[in-house]
């Protein structure tokens, strides 16, 4: 069949491994080139054609191409996944600070506070580059996309913002690429219930909040979402 997939440029690749890190299936693997080690697609039906490895590429070396192509297959990807786990969880070449899991928090009733102290974190990674497009904790789930400068800015971040949903963050001046593509497999995938978009005053925020409206208009659904602007003396705006 004629689909998506990606490509490598070998002679580009600088053999840094963040696609391999980025890749959820497994389907990209370091290996031996002429001038270093080189990122490899293994096997196309592996490969998703979602993309998550081409916003975390440094020179480019990877894109997009239309071919012939094995289907993606679901269950081939869980055996070879399965298969590479290894040390408590980790898949074997994997870095185990960009392993996706949720973390377990104690319910706290609506009308009782909860202390700024506290973390209210309830997945990792938090990155919206490093996020995974499917997950458990996804389903069902109150979203926040938030600048990550907002938690520096506001010093409650957690009990006003994260308390009960889960964090994605991201700072579209500083990281390459748009968020929009990631964000939109996001809410296709799963069945998000919310989605509160939280963002500094400052210009380069808008476009974050752009990348996420844009999401939310695109991905089929009717999700209630709202934005909240934060000043940069980490003033709420009240309501």
């Amino acid at each position: 069949m004629k689909r998506k997939i990606i490509r490598i440029d070998e002679e580009k690749c600088n053999g840094c491994g963040l696609c391999a890190k980025a890749c959820h299936e497994g389907a990209i693997v370091m290996t031996a080139g002429s001038h270093g080690p080189v990122a490899k697609l293994i096997r196309d039906d592996y490969c998703d054609g979602l993309g998550d490895c081409l916003p975390v590429c440094p020179t480019g070396a990877i894109t997009f191409e239309e071919r012939e192509a094995a289907a993606f297959d679901t269950e081939a990807v869980k055996a070879h996944m399965a298969a590479r786990v290894v040390d408590g969880g980790c898949p074997s070449g994997g870095c185990p600070g960009s392993r996706a899991h949720a973390i377990a928090r104690t319910p706290v009733a609506e009308a009782a506070p909860v202390e700024t102290s506290e973390s209210q974190l309830r997945q990792w990674p938090v990155q919206i580059k490093l996020a995974p497009v499917r997950a458990p904790y996804l389903d069902g789930a109150h979203l926040l996309i938030a600048a990550d400068c907002a938690a520096y800015a506001c010093g409650d971040f957690h009990r006003r913002f994260m308390a009960g949903k889960v964090t994605l963050i991201g700072c579209p001046k500083l990281d390459s690429g748009d968020y929009g593509e990631k964000l939109l497999e996001i809410l296709r995938h799963n069945d998000i219930k919310s989605v509160t978009i939280a963002r500094m005053e400052v210009p380069c925020c808008g476009g974050l909040q752009q990348a996420a409206v844009e999401a939310l208009r695109n991905c089929g659904k009717m999700i209630p979402w709202h934005v909240v602007t934060l000043a940069t003396d980490g003033r709420v705006p009240e309501g």
